[in-house]
């Protein structure tokens, strides 16, 4: 083993394994666990460049086979809307969870991790009002919908983050963020074209997407949360590692389930809680 080498378990028998060469892999424990050199949590201490390959290789992993085709963007302005619908139970929640969690640390004695995440609360406050303005801008009563519905594979994700907040040691809560944000950062210009072509003609309602895209500031904060992550303990990036994975994990269950879902689904879905008839075309 590389004495350079930092490694996390991620789950049952796998852990990811990161060096400051550039290098990441997975290395299953097997039957003989006791032998390997990564059976055992690592101590030392972090560096931007392997916690950054720690981090992406846990949501590689919990994006699991064909992860870059579940990631791609929806195909069709009714998915689009529907994939709106859930970012806005998560950015909701976002400015509130990490307040309570940065009161948490502040009562443990951990100031830098408070004043961290006051600052991200203050970054997300108000995003969830883009989700509102694109769906106005398309048309559709956005309050009525946001209010009552909470697509299904989103509501694994949303109790999962409110639970971490509610942890004793709410570190987790840094990894759920890392994974959204990293992935959004994946979305390049030409990512939100496509989404905008696929509405009316002179409406806008792409707000949200590009201010989570590498268009916004997206980049700029994955490489502030990688630099942060790397500065704090072994025990503490061995969480939000974790917490990485799952979050990685919970997204891909809610992605395959709403792939299964055809357009007539979602906008019946949507009618059903407007309590109106709902157009979506380009």
């Amino acid at each position: 083993m590389d004495d350079r080498s930092e490694w996390v378990a991620l789950a049952a028998g796998t852990v990811v394994v990161a060096s400051d060469a550039g290098n990441v892999w997975f290395h299953e424990l097997g039957n003989t666990p006791d032998i390997s050199p990564f059976s055992v949590p690592m101590t030392g201490p972090g560096s931007p460049l392997t916690t950054a390959l720690l981090l992406n290789g846990a949501i590689a992993q919990g994006f699991g086979k064909g992860g870059c085709e579940l990631q791609e963007s929806a195909a069709t302005l009714p998915k689009y809307v529907f994939n709106l619908v859930g970012a806005y139970h998560n950015s909701r929640r976002t400015p509130g969870h990490f307040r309570k969690a940065a009161a948490r640390f502040r009562d443990i004695g951990r100031p830098e991790v408070s004043d961290y995440l006051e600052q991200h609360a203050k970054e997300e406050t108000g995003h969830d009002r883009l989700v509102v303005k694109d769906l106005r801008a398309l048309g559709l009563p956005a309050e009525h919908i946001l209010e009552s519905l909470v697509p299904a594979g989103v509501k694994p994700l949303n109790e999962y983050f409110d639970g971490l907040v509610e942890d004793d040691y709410p570190i987790g809560c840094i990894g759920y963020s890392y994974c959204f944000e990293s992935t959004a950062a994946l979305k390049e210009k030409a990512d939100v074209d496509a989404m905008q072509a696929l509405c009316p003609d002179g409406i806008d309602a792409s707000r949200f997407m590009r201010t989570h895209s590498a268009m916004g500031s997206e980049v700029a904060h994955v490489d502030d949360l990688i630099a942060f992550i790397a500065s704090l303990s072994a025990d503490d990036r061995i969480r939000i590692v974790q917490a990485t994975y799952e979050t990685a994990r919970r997204i891909a269950d809610c992605l395959r389930g709403e792939g299964e879902m055809t357009d007539a689904d979602i906008v019946a879905q949507l009618q059903a809680v407007a309590g109106e008839p709902i157009r979506l075309v380009a």
